[in-house]
């Protein structure tokens, strides 16, 4: 586990391909634009030369503004685009599995649902932890029920210092609670479904900014 980085701990915008009015590349954009902190390409759906050519631009531009980007399941992807790290889901390959020359290159997150999956993946070379859904999601499909705030605070107090990131039905609305309890924002649908992917990933980072701020 290396030192955390505080973009962690901030906005982070999943440019997802799951059939949103918007592409991975035009969503990153609009989040890089806008001030995410954190570019994650979750691509379900996509061929592995697509998601390299969205990786590719996507590098170039979370570069630019000083984002991590971020490639959802495949190390070896995020190897070939140079992409700052890898997210790992409770049925992907194993952190430890991952080749030690490729580890020390990536940052490697991973995805947990319970508390119980919390503490198993402190034991993991993991640098960061997801936990939701924090609220109920149509975004992605889940089989565990909303975990609401209170298990999201205690899942940023186990992990500690580890950053933790809530996901799962997070808006506007929800941000700044979200936030409050130390954990990192991340949002698919929230920019994914808005008329305006920059304008909504703009206030939502703003709110997780102030939000950040008020708790220090």
């Amino acid at each position: 586990m290396r030192a955390a980085d505080a973009r962690l701990r901030g906005l982070h915008v999943l440019a997802d391909d799951g059939g949103w009015s918007w592409d991975p590349g035009a969503l990153g954009e609009a989040a890089c634009a806008a001030g995410a902190d954190v570019v994650q390409l979750r691509a379900k759906r996509s061929g592995d030369r697509q998601v390299l050519a969205w990786a590719a631009g996507l590098r170039a531009r979370t570069r630019a503004c000083g984002a991590l980007l971020i490639v959802n399941d495949r190390f070896d992807l995020a190897l070939a685009c140079g992409a700052d790290g890898v997210h790992l889901g409770q049925d992907d390959l194993p952190p430890q599995r991952i080749p030690g020359p490729a580890r020390a290159r990536l940052l490697v997150g991973r995805s947990t649902h319970t508390l119980e999956q919390v503490r198993r993946a402190l034991a993991e070379p993991v640098d960061y932890l997801a936990f939701g859904p924090v609220f109920g999601t149509r975004s992605k499909s889940s089989e565990y029920s909303a975990r609401g705030l209170e298990d999201l605070a205690r899942a940023v107090a186990l992990a500690s210092p580890r950053p933790v990131v809530g996901i799962g039905g997070i808006d506007a609305e929800r941000a700044a609670g979200v936030a409050a309890t130390g954990a990192g924002v991340a949002v698919i649908s929230a920019v994914a479904g808005a008329p305006d992917p920059r304008k909504a990933a703009g206030e939502l980072a703003e709110i997780v900014r102030r939000a950040r701020e008020a708790g220090r």
